[in-house]
């Protein structure tokens, strides 16, 4: 483990990260007080940042995961009504104005 600084964090950021990501904890200081950890992520979090991101706004509430999976593609949408229909009741609507 080791304790930096802000100062030194800002100048060496990628050095830092590079020790977090080798699996140290590195603890962030702000005179003299722990302000921050830089560490490796968790065991469970996912290696791909949308997945992660997504994990975690269902651990924080923000989402909810649907109740059943369905395993598949989301179902394709049948059209209302012909194109040239709808386009000719648009024309029919805007001719009242």
């Amino acid at each position: 483990m080791r304790v930096v600084g802000i100062r030194s964090l800002n100048s060496r950021l990628s050095h830092y990260v590079r020790l977090a990501a080798s699996g140290e904890t590195v603890l962030v200081s702000d005179h003299d007080r722990v302000v921050a950890e830089l560490r490796p992520p968790a065991e469970t979090r996912s290696p791909i940042l949308a997945d992660a991101v997504l994990a975690e706004a269902v651990r924080q509430g923000w989402l909810t995961p649907p109740a059943v999976a369905t395993g598949g593609a989301p179902p394709v949408a049948e059209p209302v009504a012909p194109l040239r229909d709808l386009l000719d009741e648009l024309e029919s609507d805007r001719s009242d104005r």
